[in-house]
């Protein structure tokens, strides 16, 4: 029963309820709203506001709440006034327009139900939202890329030669759109659109400037600025013109780097489809001055020995120095380093001496020379004289000569009567275009009577025009031999030179003989530097390439554009001389090209580049040894040897101008080089003929490319060799006095490298002459040795006038007197003997002998010949032996301090053996 009552009482509250709260809440139908990124009010249209009917009635009649249908929307609506329905809609997070540019969903409004539980609430119908979001100009524009490139071709004006784009983040139109473009550089030849389209506002020259650099900026429309302009690169085109690109016009190349290309990136530019046929020619043009390339520079003598000609040759134009000084008054050609020519300008002729003029030249001889010759002046040219040998005096008659005679090259030969009494070839004529086109060439005239070839750089030439005459009657007159014109001593009033040379000579040499070979010839006119090609195997078969023996013309040839340009990469300067002449080898580059169906379809101009020679290492001759020597009058017969501490030293550095400083410091060091040749002069007075002399043996020449040349001036050594073998003669000459008079004889000693490029310093050295000592009254008074010749002076003790050496050990003493006296009884009478002068000569040993193949060498010697050095060095034995014992003084009269003997730069200790019979140095 209680059951059914609570049932009852329920349903009749329901019925109430439902009678209370009748409607339900009202909206409008749709919404639009509007809100500003980053911000959270959303301004509604129309206004959001929620009506109920049941209204006044409490909770019935009012708003609760607001129902947002869909998660997804960033939005709330909040209740304003719950009495009259006003409600507002916000954002629950900033908005970002760039995200999301306008929302849409359902809301709801829900009443407040019959009581504060909210029972029984009703809702609205669902209305529809639609929120967009209102854009912020925050962004700048940005362009898509930061550099551009584009190209005109000169001599064009283009609409649009290229166009830059920027974007903008923002999201709405006004912001996000590009609006202008804008070049921020001042004073350019461009101009920009709307659009982002570079135009060119003039025609451009690709010679005045090839590459222009502009600044360009980007505003949106909302007027916000680009960040970061753009940098547009505008590069000119020159009008295509066919040739090579990708050259340079100087090559640096660095002495002692071997092979250097010379065109790595060079291409051929055809302007053309494809071609059929191409050929290139790539020159090292000869110098305007010098000899043409960089040749081996030594004198021509020495260059027929390393060339492997017979000896015997006579230079007439050498360097000029004490012995060889008949070319001192010529003018020196302004060639280049090293390379040794004179100049002759119709006023300049020389005499060569009559000890150096080459004897019996008949039917075999050769005459060698680099020439350079123009164009005689004048309509009527006259004789020009190279060489010549006619009478000295009475007559006028040119035995010999070789001359220019407009633009022809003559060679006289007149036969002496005694061979021939009948008409016999007397002049030998050649004409040739490079007698008279002012380069240098190289002329080798060899003599095989009747028959005379010449050799013009190598090349073959018989005479066009042979002319005979008589012999000449042979008389006792005396010859001149004349270089750059003709002696004239008979016919005229006074003696004169005539048919002077106008041009340039240079290694002129005369010898009996022929040259041996082609070979020879070919090694002499040699060039040290040229052209290469890296890797020709590499090049293939459809490039064919030859290459000159002189190595100064390079011919490739070929059908395929691009294999022509990959064999033109491999084209190479190589220079292998040590001390290469400095400054520009030029270079020129000849093309032509055929299309097909066409002889010749482009012209591609000629190209000139250089090869740049940097400075090369500098060489530094330094001679050092004794200054003063000092040495009985008596002594002088037997000869004195002038250079026994002789050290020369060749140093290189990479500055020519090395101060004392860097060389002390060690910034220089020693390196093996060949020098030319040595010259000892006397200085003063000339040596007094058959009283003084200068003495080498022909012995010490052996198994050396070293000959010499003496005369009352000094003496001359010469030949291409090493440093070493130099020091070893120099040391062996001798200076001989049959009757000194003079006190002091002086002489001065300087070294040349490269035909005088490099030159020593001048070593100067005085000898001092006693003419009486003090009587001195022991057993080998007349064996004293020179005082010049002690290298450690042993202590000595005067005691009653005598000059007694102290030995270490007494039986040294006894050897030594014993061995003294017997050989001072061999050598009086040794000295006696005036026809042995020259076996003196032969045999005698050097007393320093300079090492240049083993560490050690051994000479034995007769000690009859050279007691002198024996004792002195047995007396540097005992003092040796002395000092180990007893620091006592030592007698520096004559010099300051103890030396070793060497025999190369390094110091090797000079040990002596004493032998009975024989002598044996171990060096």
């Amino acid at each position: 029963m209680k059951r059914i009552l609570v049932l009852m009482l329920l349903e009749l509250s329901c019925v109430r309820a439902h009678r209370v709260n009748k409607h339900k809440p009202w909206i409008e139908s749709s919404y639009h709203g509007v809100i500003t990124e980053n911000t959270d009010v959303v301004l509604l249209d129309p206004p959001l506001v929620a009506l109920d009917k049941d209204a006044p009635v409490p909770f019935a009649g009012e708003i609760c709440g607001f129902h947002m249908q869909g998660d997804s929307a960033p939005f709330e609506a909040v209740v304003l006034n719950h009495t009259s329905g006003e409600g507002r809609l916000r954002a629950r997070e900033p908005i970002d327009c760039e995200r999301q540019r306008e929302f849409t969903f359902i809301i709801q409004a829900r009443d407040c139900g019959t009581g504060p539980e909210g029972h029984g609430e009703k809702r609205s119908h669902k209305a529809v939202v639609h929120v967009q979001v209102g854009d912020v100009n925050e962004f700048s524009p940005v362009f898509g890329q930061l550099e551009y490139h584009g190209s005109v071709m000169e001599g064009k004006v283009y609409d649009s030669v290229l166009q830059v784009q920027a974007s903008d983040q923002d999201c709405s139109p006004q912001y996000s759109q590009i609006c202008n473009y804008q070049i921020s550089s001042q004073d350019t030849a461009f101009a920009i659109d709307r659009n982002g389209n570079i135009r060119n506002t003039e025609s451009l020259s690709f010679d005045k400037k090839s590459h222009y650099k502009i600044h360009v900026t980007a505003f949106d429309c909302g007027q916000k600025r680009a960040a970061q302009d753009a940098v547009v690169h505008i590069h000119v085109k020159p009008v295509c013109k066919p040739g090579w690109q990708g050259w340079s016009k100087l090559i640096d190349y660095e002495p002692g780097t071997g092979s250097k290309l010379l065109f790595p990136k060079m291409h051929l530019e055809t302007c053309v489809g494809w071609v059929s046929w191409i050929r290139s020619t790539v020159e090292l043009e000869p110098s305007g001055s010098g000899r043409g390339c960089d040749r081996q520079s030594h004198s021509e003598r020495a260059l027929q020995k390393l060339c492997g000609a017979s000896s015997g040759s006579t230079d007439l134009l050498p360097a000029p120095s004490g012995v060889f000084n008949w070319t001192a008054t010529l003018v020196t050609d302004g060639g280049r380093d090293s390379d040794l020519s004179y100049r002759f300008d119709g006023r300049q002729a020389a005499k060569i001496p009559d000890w150096v003029v080459p004897q019996n030249l008949t039917h075999q001889f050769t005459i060698t020379t680099w020439m350079k010759h123009g164009p005689s002046p004048g309509q009527r040219a006259e004789k020009e004289t190279l060489l010549c040998n006619s009478d000295k005096t009475e007559m006028n008659r040119h035995h010999y000569s070789l001359y220019v005679h407009n633009c022809r090259l003559v060679f006289l030969l007149r036969t002496d009567y005694t061979q021939t009494d009948s008409f016999r070839p007397a002049e030998f004529h050649w004409k040739l275009e490079q007698i008279c086109d002012k380069e240098w060439h190289y002329y080798v005239i060899s003599v095989d009577f009747p028959v005379v070839t010449l050799y013009v750089d190598g090349v073959t030439y018989d005479p066009y025009l042979v002319t005979d005459d008589w012999p000449i009657h042979s008389s006792q007159i005396d010859l001149q031999l004349t270089v750059g014109a003709c002696w004239q001593g008979g016919e005229v009033s006074k003696a004169k030179f005539t048919q002077y040379f106008r041009g340039s000579l240079s290694g002129l040499t005369i010898r009996s003989g022929k040259i041996a070979s082609q070979k020879i010839i070919s090694c002499l006119q040699a060039c040290k530097e040229g052209l290469d090609i890296t890797s020709p195997e590499s090049l293939g078969q459809r490039i064919k390439f030859h290459l000159n023996p002189a190595q100064s013309l390079v011919v490739m040839e070929g059908e395929d554009l691009e294999q022509m340009n990959a064999a033109l990469r491999k084209v190479s300067y190589i220079n292998s001389r040590q001390f290469p002449t400095k400054g520009a080898r030029h270079l020129r580059i000849s093309t032509a090209v055929q299309c097909f169906g066409e002889d010749v379809c482009i012209s591609v101009p000629d190209i000139e580049t250089a090869v740049m020679i940097i400075q090369p290492s500098e060489p530094r001759i330094i001679i050092t040894g004794a200054e003063h020597l000092t040495v009985p009058a008596s002594n002088l017969a037997l000869g004195l040897s002038l250079f026994r501490d002789l050290h020369i030293i060749s140093t290189a550095t990479k500055s020519t101008e090395q101060t004392d400083t860097d060389y002390s410091s060690g910034a220089l060091k020693d390196i093996a080089h060949n020098l030319d040749y040595c010259d000892i002069v006397v200085l003063g007075e000339e040596l007094r003929a058959g009283l003084e002399s200068l003495e080498l043996h022909r012995s010490a020449l052996l198994g050396k490319h070293l000959e010499y040349a003496n005369s009352s001036t000094g003496m001359s050594i010469y030949g291409v060799d090493s440093v070493c073998h130099y020091t070893e003669v120099i040391r062996q000459v001798r200076y001989q006095s049959r009757q000194a008079v003079d006190s002091v004889r002086s002489f001065r000693l300087t070294c040349s490298e490269l035909n005088g490029r490099y030159n020593s310093d001048q070593y100067t050295l005085q000898v001092n002459i006693r003419h009486s000592e003090e009587a001195i009254e022991h057993v080998n008074h007349a064996m004293d040795p020179p005082k010049y010749m002690q290298i450690i002076h042993p202590t000595v003790t005067e005691y009653n006038g005598y000059s007694l050496v102290v030995p270490a050990v007494a039986t040294a003493v006894i050897v030594v007197c014993i061995a003294a006296l017997l050989v001072v009884l061999l050598s009086v009478y040794y000295l006696n003997q005036p026809q042995n002068q020259e076996h003196i000569h032969t045999h005698t040993l050097p007393e320093k002998q300079a090492d240049c193949d083993r560490p050690s060498i051994s000479i034995t010697v007769n000690p009859l010949e050279s007691f002198q050095e024996l004792q002195s060095a047995e007396e540097v034995t005992e003092e040796e032996e002395e000092d180990e014992e007893d620091d006592g003084d030592i007698s520096t009269t004559e010099s300051d301090s103890d030396e070793e003997e060497t025999c190369t730069s390094s110091s090797i200790h000079h040990q002596t053996r004493v032998q009975w019979g024989t002598s044996t140095f171990h060096c």
